[in-house]
């Protein structure tokens, strides 16, 4: 099968790699569409230490089922349409004995640990496929994992009603974030460098938008996001919050990437921060939303590209051209 490969950092190619076979708890997936991530980008450079190479990436994935492994017993037939968590949970370390999969001593994830969905073909653990509704299309089935993700980071941060929220980042992931927040009561404002994104950002129930902290009007805020992953913007995100705010550092950072804060700040106004990892318990509530209509996708995938484009792709999304890049291998 033709595949994307990172045979090392910084060395990204598409080529043949060998078709993927089932597990007896597996099915394989004909994928239809697969997003790029900002933690492909890592793992393209080195900057993603869980990732082995070479390594074929690609975690944000729907596709068909067209093979499924002996023991399958999850209902799962060939021809349906999936969407797929693609945590690898081991079961029996300490975290996910206590309900904190996302946090496994022996953590991995399809795409990021094992060969992912930028490809024509893939193996996942059956448990992890879920039915897409016939109201969503494969590309918006492969913004069900992102969406997993935002929703857990909500689980994690919490937003009350009538809260002044800072999103600072109006990539996918933040226009998702959102509109999570906006529906949960929060008075959100969003800032992006990109000017271009803005305008979405408010259809999707920001009340104030900017290119810069510096110019909302809004600030000091109750808590805010940071969705970008680069140290700047979360300091600048730490330095918007009122007294007894709360941080949460949702966006992938390089491992090495360090931030300057106030200890004194973080102790004398009771500053609260906090991180959100991945998917947890959030898969199945992401699909519901997007199938009831109360996400909307709209706007959100900006391009799908053929396979053979991958590496054009990538430079796109470094290059911050439109939101949401989607391959359809």
């Amino acid at each position: 099968m033709r595949a994307a490969i990172i045979d090392e950092p910084g060395k990204l190619r598409v080529g043949e790699a060998p078709d993927p076979t089932p597990g007896a708890a597996d099915v394989v997936i004909k994928v239809g569409a697969c997003g790029i991530c900002g933690t492909d980008l890592h793992i393209a450079d080195g900057e993603f230490p869980p990732a082995p190479f070479p390594l074929v990436p690609g975690h944000e994935f729907a596709g068909e089922v067209v093979e499924i492994g002996s023991d399958v017993r999850t209902g799962i037939a060939v021809g349906d349409r999936v969407a797929v968590d693609p945590s690898l949970f081991c079961g029996y370390c300490t975290p996910c004995r206590t309900g904190r999969g996302n946090l496994c001593a022996n953590w991995g994830a399809t795409g990021d640990t094992v060969n992912g969905a930028f490809a024509e073909y893939v193996a996942v653990p059956a448990v992890n496929a879920y039915r897409l509704p016939d109201s969503l299309s494969m590309g918006q089935g492969a913004l069900v994992e992102p969406l997993s993700c935002a929703v857990h980071g909500l689980d994690v941060f919490g937003a009350q009603i009538g809260e002044r929220i800072l999103v600072v980042g109006a990539g996918t992931m933040g226009l998702l974030l959102t509109q999570l927040l906006a529906g949960s009561g929060a008075r959100v404002s969003v800032v992006d460098r990109n000017a271009a994104r803005l305008p979405l950002a408010t259809t999707f129930g920001a009340e104030h938008v900017a290119t810069s902290v510096a110019e909302l009007d809004a600030a000091p805020f109750d808590a805010s996001v940071d969705v970008t992953g680069a140290p700047k913007a979360i300091e600048d995100a730490f330095d918007a919050l009122r007294r007894g705010g709360r941080l949460q550092i949702f966006g992938v950072a390089a491992d090495t990437a360090r931030i300057s804060l106030s200890p004194f700040r973080i102790y004398n106004d009771e500053i609260r921060i906090v991180g959100s990892m991945a998917v947890l318990d959030s898969f199945e509530p992401a699909l519901r939303l997007l199938e009831s209509g109360r996400v909307s996708s709209e706007g959100l995938i900006s391009h799908t590209l053929p396979l053979e484009e991958f590496p054009e792709a990538v430079g796109m999304v470094r290059a911050g051209t439109g939101v949401k890049i989607q391959i359809a291998p």
